[in-house]
């Protein structure tokens, strides 16, 4: 029975959305493609028809998780614009995040199995962080443009450190404790 055109764009779409908070959750090493396939609800067979190979599966649903991000860190900076910067630590830097990795950051749950990819992964990887550093240099308070982008960069790297060291002291004092430093640490550095 053929398809139509729309329902194999919700179907790729399913794909990429199971695809991308089982990859959090598992890491891609452990996560196959049937069992993607059955948490989208789909057929084995059919995944060929949506993707090359399952690196490409990675790239797509990691970009449209990214993408996914960078909405919702726009829509944060812009819901406080006075305080931008910190409305996004306090978006980021949180237990929820922390105890959640299937909805949270692919750079927090994934950055390890990324390096260990093949090139187009770590390129999408790559792609995905320019608008999340974009989003923070224009939420930073102070600087010119080249300094506003450094001091994204490193945020980012800490915000993301962060999210790793707390998850991986998660049910100890120091997880949370690693969560509230970061913040203050970069709110004094803004």
């Amino acid at each position: 029975m053929k398809v139509s055109r729309e329902k194999a764009v919700a179907n790729r779409e399913r794909i990429i959305d199971a695809a991308a908070a089982l990859f959090r959750t598992k890491g891609f090493d452990g996560i196959g493609v049937a069992d993607i396939m059955k948490a989208a609800e789909l057929t084995h067979g059919g995944f060929y028809g949506h993707f090359e190979s399952k690196d490409d599966l990675i790239a797509k649903s990691n970009e449209k998780a990214m993408e996914r991000a960078a909405k919702a860190w726009s829509r944060v900076t812009a819901e406080a614009p006075d305080r931008a910067f910190a409305a996004l630590l306090d978006h980021y830097l949180t237990p929820r995040h922390r105890d959640d990795p299937s909805r949270g950051c692919s750079f927090a749950a994934l950055g390890g199995d990324v390096a260990r990819c093949a090139k187009p992964v770590r390129t999408a990887y790559a792609e995905g962080l320019e608008p999340l550093i974009g989003v923070l240099a224009r939420a930073l308070p102070n600087g010119s443009k080249a300094t506003r982008r450094r001091k994204a960069i490193a945020a980012l790297a800490e915000m993301i450190g962060a999210v790793i060291l707390a998850r991986a002291a998660a049910g100890t004092p120091l997880s949370d404790e690693i969560l509230s430093a970061s913040r203050q640490q970069l709110l004094d550095g803004a």
